[in-house]
């Protein structure tokens, strides 16, 4: 156990953190960040995580939250095609929380974003009622080539994936319906879905290979496949028709769904957080990315399965879960 935030201070908070996740930019009024090339643009994304309801701590250590905010927020980096090189962390928490869970946060943050050499390089501490915290991710967009938005999907193209489908949603469900993590009966497949959703995979610079191979549209899956390409298609004004073999429940879905008693089909269409890139191209498919599906011209649905309206077509909304 560590000292309470209200003994240690302001001032020793923020040592504890810079301790855990050193660098040496951090520590001034703001940190300066020197882009590889002249013609590089900055990319950034921010998210907020909840304690209570993006994380809790009997399902996930404080070193996978901090891991997971990471993985959340370079995936956003990795979807416009640029790399992921700095965080800043803002907090707010109980001055009666235990400094280890801040600590240990901060640590899997830097063991994440030390896959992509990047460092937690500032941020800003405040005493609330619960317990916040708000991820900033800083990356860069090297070259002339444009970033990859949502809105470049081309009839014609194809739609290729790189990452689990399914995974986080499947743990989620399984914690969920047994309760605790010591309740669920372990297996392989149970243990890698719900290591899927205590820090989802994304695999390093897959939106920088997608990006300088002719991929012209990604996003990545936060909120669930249908809604997330549905998003994609709107702006794109295009279909997106998913194809049925590419989407089949492998085995780790499978057991989970059996242990549960649902569908596979719906962890895989409307469950998010699994932070798969999802991308369109005409060119040859990239390394580590594989066919899903082929985008058409506009038609009633923005998604389809097999060319007919998906089993699911929800996903998570900030103001309707809990």
């Amino acid at each position: 156990m560590g000292e309470s935030l209200r003994s240690l201070g302001e001032r020793g908070v923020i040592d504890a953190i810079r301790a855990a996740a050193p660098s040496e930019m951090n520590g001034d009024d703001a940190a300066v960040l020197s882009p590889s090339s002249f013609a590089s643009k900055t990319v950034c994304s921010t998210d907020i995580l909840v304690d209570g309801q993006h994380f809790r701590f009997d399902w996930s250590t404080p070193v996978d939250v901090g891991r997971r905010a990471v993985i959340q927020n370079f995936a956003d980096i990795e979807a416009m095609g640029a790399r992921p090189i700095a965080l800043l962390l803002g907090i707010a928490a109980p001055a009666e929380l235990d400094s280890d869970v801040l600590t240990g946060i901060a640590r899997g943050m830097a063991v994440e974003a030390g896959r992509w050499s990047a460092e937690l390089v500032g941020g800003d501490v405040v005493t609330s009622e619960q317990l916040m915290l708000s991820v900033t991710a800083v990356g860069e967009l090297a070259g002339p080539t444009p970033p990859l938005t949502m809105s470049g999907a081309r009839p014609g193209q194809i739609l290729i994936a790189s990452g689990r489908l399914g995974y986080s949603a499947a743990g989620l469900a399984l914690l969920r319906h047994f309760g605790s993590p010591d309740a669920i009966p372990r297996s392989e497949h149970t243990d890698v879905v719900l290591d899927a959703f205590r820090v989802p995979t994304l695999d390093r610079v897959r939106g920088v290979v997608a990006r300088s191979t002719g991929a012209t549209a990604m996003t990545d899956n936060s909120d669930g496949l249908v809604i997330d390409l549905g998003t994609m298609a709107r702006l794109s004004h295009v279909t997106i028709d998913l194809d049925v073999g590419a989407l089949a429940p492998d085995p780790a879905i499978c057991e989970a769904a059996r242990l549960v008693g649902c569908d596979p089909m719906e962890w895989i269409c409307q469950g998010g957080e699994d932070h798969t890139l999802l991308a369109t191209t005409s060119s040859a498919i990239p390394s580590g990315f594989r066919f899903l599906g082929r985008v058409h011209k506009p038609g009633p649905e923005p998604v389809t399965l097999g060319g007919n309206a998906p089993p699911v077509a929800d996903g998570w909304d900030s103001f309707r879960e809990t």
